[in-house]
């Protein structure tokens, strides 16, 4: 007979406290993501899929995301979801990696177009991540527009910030003197005028698109406090020769007290790429209060897509680039301070759609990028992506 007594009977305790610990893990995740099999060419490596489209969801396309260092190895990661039915406008959300951006957490609302403000209902786009020296918060600037607008082309600027590294944010009404739709896209540069520090943001309007008396102009937003923003300056072009300057980028010049932006392009009339497909430039000399006559860039490539420009630690530069309309590929070139551009590298180059790359120093030489991205090369910005570059020094 057996002896019942010593056999081992089954553990239900054990078994279910398994069973919970498999599906908690599958819960946690299918809220994450992390690095992708997606065979890629290009010097860009440890590339990892932070965010993707539902495609049964109420967005219909997710983009232009942004980038922030919180910790040695806590990154928060900004972008868009645009509303089914609207053109650049929906909600702004963030996510947060906390082992150096190989998972990324659930989606963090930050901006949520069903929520109104008094009566009025705004829809968001074009998150700008800024940190400010020795300080433990984290801003976010954002466009928004009214959500009965087709499009985000007469938007105001709005903001919000984090004191615990993304898990919630706390939105702020600014004080606006320019007083004019706008459009952002490129980051905050920090510079010191008359030992006050100043940030600069590059901005830009397309009034001409819906009004035949509107006008297509680059410009620069100032502020000394982050939360009261004024006009800094325009950005002059050759009114013989116009060309539509937007979306550009500022980073320290190539002499001291200089600052240079370096801008997209697109004909003034049909907004197409120009003749032949650069970048343009200007130059400020007294902290963005007045800029150079754009001038073209002949070794930045620009197909009327927003570029990545800007300096690290040592002093060197990068251009980060679409080299075709279609927007599939992303190269990059790099300069020393006062060098010549490399010849064109790869970036990420696959068989899918990429745009709006942004990137911050991580350590000197290396950097943390961001961009949009799909898995098709027959649909664009379905998904958000993250990877490191190492550059020469």
């Amino acid at each position: 007979m057996y002896d019942y007594e010593k056999i081992q009977q089954p553990s239900w305790s054990k078994w279910i406290a398994g069973l919970l610990a498999i599906v908690c893990f599958l819960s946690v995740q299918s809220g994450t993501s992390s690095a992708q099999d997606h065979e890629y060419q290009g010097d860009v490596y440890d590339v990892a899929t932070i965010d993707t489209l539902d495609p049964d969801g109420p967005y219909n396309k997710i983009w232009e995301p942004y980038i922030a260092k919180w910790g040695k190895k806590h990154f928060v990661a900004a972008y868009g979801l645009q509303v089914t039915g609207k053109g650049d406008m929906g909600d702004i959300v963030c996510s947060i990696s906390k082992d150096a951006g190989k998972t990324w957490g659930h989606r963090v609302m930050i901006f949520d177009h069903r929520d109104r403000n008094g009566t009025v209902q705004y829809a968001y786009n074009n998150a700008v991540l800024f940190q400010p020296e020795n300080q433990d918060v984290l801003w976010l600037f954002a466009m928004r527009a009214p959500m009965h607008y087709r499009n985000s082309e007469n938007a105001d600027l709005v903001a919000a910030y984090t004191a615990d590294g993304g898990y919630s944010w706390h939105h702020v009404e600014l004080a606006l003197d320019y007083q004019s739709s706008l459009i952002i896209v490129a980051g905050i540069e920090t510079i010191q005028r008359d030992g006050v520090t100043h940030y600069l943001l590059p901005a830009h309007r397309n009034s001409l698109r819906h009004d035949p008396q509107g006008d297509r102009r680059q410009f620069v937003l100032e502020s000394t406090s982050l939360l009261h923003w004024e006009l800094a300056g325009y950005i002059p072009y050759d009114e013989a020769n116009p060309v539509f300057l937007h979306e550009g980028g500022i980073a320290p010049g190539a002499k001291e007290g200089e600052v240079k932006i370096v801008m997209r392009t697109a004909t003034m009339d049909r907004e197409k790429p120009i003749d032949p497909p650069v970048a343009y430039s200007s130059v400020s000399k007294d902290g963005g209060k007045t800029w150079s006559l754009a001038q073209p860039e002949p070794e930045l490539p620009n197909y009327r897509s927003k570029s990545f420009y800007g300096q690290n630690s040592n002093g060197h530069y990068i251009c980060v680039y679409g080299d075709s309309a279609d927007r599939r590929g992303l190269y990059y070139k790099t300069r020393s301070k006062d060098g010549k551009w490399s010849e064109q590298r790869e970036f990420y180059v696959a068989n899918d759609r990429n745009s709006y790359p942004t990137l911050i120093e991580d350590k000197p030489g290396q950097w943390l990028a961001v961009w949009d991205s799909s898995d098709s090369p027959d649909k664009k910005r379905t998904a958000i992506r993250f990877g490191r570059l190492k550059v020469a020094q």
